[in-house]
This record gives C-alpha cells, sequence and structure tokens, in this order.
C-alpha cells in the first residue's frame, strides 16, 4: 500500500465539532454559583452574619438572666412571666442586625459586576439578560436562605440553652415557636430587596444606602408618627411587616405574622422586578 505524503507547506486541518444545543439556565446557574462561591466577601458576609447575628442573640439572653437572677424574689415572678411568653424572640434579637449584613451581601451579588466592569463579560457569554438576571437571584436565594436558617436555628438553641439554666426556656413544639425560627430565614428576603435595588440602581453604595434606609431609618422615622398616624402606617414600615414572623410585635395595628412576611416578601418582589426590568433594557 502506498501512502502518499501530503504536500509541501499544507497544513492538515483540525475540524472543532459544533456545539449542540445553546447556553441555557441551567449552565447560567452553575456559572452564578461558581462565582459567588469564589469570591471571598462572600464568605466573610455569611460568617459576619452568622457570629454577629448568635453573638447578638446569646448576649440579650445572658443579659435578660443576669437581670432576672439579680431580682428580689417577689419580683421575679412577674419577669419569669415576661421571659418565657418573649424567650423565642429575645433568643434571636440579633436578626435585626443580620438584615444589614445580607443585604449587604445582596447588594454586592449584582452591584460588584458592574464595578468590575465584568458584567460585560457575563452579557457576552450569556446575551439573554433576563436568564442571567434571574440565576444571579435564584443562587443567591438558595445562599441566604441556607445561611439564615442555619442563623436562626442557632439563635434559637444557644439561646434557650441559656434560658433553662433558670428554667425560663421555650421549645420548639409550642405554638408559633417554629413558626418564628422558620421566619428567621427571611433574611434571605432582606437580601432580595437589596439585590432589587442594586439592579435598580447599580452601585453597592447606593444599593446599601437605600436598603438600610428602608430597613432601619423609616423604621426610626416612623417613631415619630403622631399616634393617629402610626396606626395606619406602623404595619406598613418594611421593618414592621418582615419582624412580624418572628416577634410578638405589641399593639392590635400590626399585620398577623404570615401577612406581615407576605406584605414584605411583596417589597422585595417588587425590587426584583423592577430591576428586572432596568437589566434587561438598559446598556451594560
Amino acid at each position: 500500500m502506498t501512502v502518499t505524503a501530503p504536500a509541501a507547506g499544507s497544513r492538515r486541518a483540525t475540524v472543532v465539532p459544533a456545539s449542540v444545543g445553546r447556553a441555557g439556565f441551567g449552565g447560567t446557574l452553575r456559572s452564578e454559583f461558581t462565582k459567588i462561591r469564589s469570591v471571598r466577601s462572600t464568605y466573610w458576609a455569611l460568617f459576619a452574619m452568622i457570629v454577629i447575628t448568635i453573638g447578638i442573640s446569646a448576649l440579650l439572653s445572658w443579659g435578660r438572666i443576669q437581670d432576672y437572677a439579680s431580682q428580689p424574689a417577689n419580683v421575679q415572678a412577674h419577669t419569669a412571666l415576661d421571659i418565657r411568653s418573649h424567650a423565642t424572640q429575645f433568643s434571636m434579637f440579633g436578626l435585626i442586625l443580620g438584615q444589614l449584613v445580607i443585604a449587604v451581601l445582596g447588594a454586592l451579588t449584582i452591584t460588584s459586576e458592574y464595578s468590575t466592569g465584568m458584567i460585560r463579560t457575563s452579557l457576552t457569554v450569556m446575551p439573554r439578560r433576563g436568564t442571567v438576571y434571574a440565576a444571579k437571584a435564584v443562587v443567591f436565594t438558595l445562599v441566604a436562605l441556607v445561611a439564615g436558617l442555619v442563623t436562626s436555628f442557632g439563635s434559637y438553641f444557644i439561646g434557650q440553652a441559656i434560658f433553662a439554666t433558670q428554667h425560663l426556656n421555650s421549645s420548639i413544639g409550642q405554638p408559633g415557636v417554629l413558626r418564628a425560627v422558620v421566619g428567621g430565614g427571611f433574611l434571605a428576603v432582606c437580601g432580595l430587596l437589596s439585590y432589587g435595588i442594586g439592579a435598580l440602581l447599580r452601585s453597592t453604595a447606593g444599593a446599601i444606602t437605600a436598603s438600610v434606609g428602608l430597613l432601619f431609618v423609616l423604621f426610626v422615622l416612623s417613631g415619630f408618627l403622631p399616634s393617629s398616624w402610626a396606626v395606619h402606617v406602623d404595619k406598613w414600615i418594611p421593618f414592621n411587616a418582615g419582624g412580624a414572623i418572628w416577634e410578638n410585635l405589641s399593639g392590635t395595628n400590626m399585620f398577623s405574622p404570615w401577612v406581615g412576611f407576605g406584605v414584605f416578601c411583596a417589597y422585595a418582589a417588587i425590587a426584583v422586578v423592577a430591576g428586572g426590568i432596568l437589566f434587561r433594557t438598559r446598556d451594560a
């Protein structure tokens, strides 16, 4: 058999098989998960949220026990009743500041790519902007939900262990307790609210400032309202609406736990949808 050598100067062509199909939502999800877990700030933010939330909750629980132990016997009975009825809420008090940390991470999830210019690369690889935006939201929600539940359950059980030293603890099977502890995962909704605001503003500092304003400053300002106004306004404040799921809010003008949580989710949904619309229509 005769083998013919290729002519001088000729090159053997390498055939690259054509890719089958197109990039889809699953691939984008994997890409966004790789991004969020490869950034060091993600781990620091989640670590800070867990430590701050559990630490402050435990500190408040310990402080309440110390106050109880230092009181005379004739006062302790009244204090014990108050602690038992609010033991769950006391043990998760740190969630108030946990909102701030998760809001920072929610904003960074989308604004960090604008500040570095990586958003152009992301949209070049996956031109369908709605898919990119939805994948970022889903990945962040899953991460924030898991971290929020770990934080909430950790705060609860550590706090109850402290209250148990004086037999003032609650149990997970009591009415409303499991709902409150699971509701601590509402931190994910706080992060989604900040995520949507970040898509609207495309600025990390702006998104964090706006989120803090909605979650904290608005709540503080509502305290200066006349009582005739507050009875109608307080329940609509994002802080009060979201906190209804895990707090025993005083006053008959507040929403029930699940209704308040629904109102808070509606705020986050509005921000996410509005951010998604602008994300699809504006230039990167």
